[in-house]
């Protein structure tokens, strides 16, 4: 790896972490010598690169920082490339188009060497499915609400058709084979419940905000799975799918 290219490597390092990195671990990420990491730190920091820290503790990257856009190794791109490639044949339809529009503006932007990765890639998504049934859910919406932490009421069916009707917290939507999720706290239940989004039959979207950030609710959600993954594999079972 040429040096200018691991300074570049050494920053993303630090920017994706939210803990002090030692020059052990970036050494080893970027397999070069410890040496070497406290030389191009040096060099990074006389470069008025916002680094703090030191040897023996590790280093961070202070916020606010950033390097010119699109600065992307080929690796980088494949990934971005194809990311896009499964939100397109996955992705509401709003999210599909960005994901689109994001492929052609990488292929504008990246140096001329790396278009080739981006219009002919090495990697793809498995196949687009279709969802059997038209959903009547507005993912838009959905999403929206979501960054507002704001409530839903929904009329759901369950797999027998039998229907109740829910005031959720919605906190993330997510993907499972050729299903979309969405997934909140239920006011009915006290707790966190997984909603079909085909299996929605009517949702009102409510101005009333739910208490707290949709990131700490995100955070609950994790952590509920979290245990209980732990739970079943304390048992010698297997988490159910």
């Amino acid at each position: 790896m040429r040096r200018a290219d691991r300074l570049f490597q050494i920053i993303q390092v630090l920017r994706r972490s939210s803990k002090p990195v030692t020059a052990d671990a970036i050494a080893a990420e970027l397999e070069t010598s410890k040496r070497s990491i406290y030389r191009d730190i040096a060099t990074l920091m006389a470069q008025r690169v916002p680094i703090r820290g030191e040897a023996g503790i590790g280093y961070v990257l202070d916020g606010g920082f950033d390097m010119p856009p699109l600065m992307l190794t080929s690796d980088e791109v494949e990934a971005a490339v194809l990311g896009a490639q499964w939100v397109v044949g996955r992705g509401d339809p709003a999210l599909a188009r960005a994901a689109r529009d994001l492929i052609a503006k990488i292929a504008a932007t990246v140096p001329e060497r790396l278009r080739p990765v981006v219009l002919e890639p090495a990697v793809a998504s498995p196949p687009v499915w279709t969802p059997n049934e038209i959903e009547t859910l507005d993912m838009s919406q959905v999403r929206a609400w979501i960054h507002a932490g704001r409530k839903l009421r929904l009329r759901y069916a369950d797999e027998r058709g039998a229907e109740t009707l829910r005031v959720i917290w919605p906190c993330l939507v997510g993907y499972r084979e050729t299903k979309r999720l969405l997934v909140g706290w239920c006011e009915t239940r006290e707790d966190f419940r997984t909603f079909r989004t085909d299996r929605v039959v009517e949702a009102d979207f409510l101005d009333e905000r739910y208490p707290g950030r949709p990131a700490v609710l995100r955070g609950r959600w994790f952590a509920k799975v979290e245990a209980e993954r732990a739970a079943w594999e304390a048992a010698g079972c297997p988490p159910p799918q």
